[in-house]
């Protein structure tokens, strides 16, 4: 009988030989969607613009502090999907946000 505990696996990375539950750990958090400073973001949280952007295709220019309400994370951790008065179908970049 084995259990995750008894199961390694090879780190590339590292060189080294890991814990199974161990690498899936390091996955899980390299996985969640961070703002700027390092803060966790999930659904529905609000964050603020910490740069003015360009938005291609709508010519427009969201401001420096502009406020975005109930983001959707996406499938990619630096991405996330919300909503706008004036743009609908907004993809922004994690490393342009801070969470509110």
């Amino acid at each position: 009988m084995t259990t995750d505990d008894d199961t390694y696996l090879y780190d590339e990375a590292t060189g080294e030989w890991r814990p199974a539950s161990e690498m899936a750990a390091a996955k899980a958090a390299a996985s969640m969607a961070r703002d700027a400073s390092g803060n966790v973001l999930a659904d529905g949280d609000a964050v603020v613009l910490i740069k003015d952007l360009k938005v291609k295709g709508a010519n427009q220019t969201l401001k420096q502090g502009t406020v975005i309400r109930s983001i959707r994370l996406t499938d990619d951790p630096e991405e996330i999907d919300c909503r706008h008065e004036t743009i609908k179908g907004l993809v922004l970049r994690t490393e342009f946000v801070r969470k509110r």
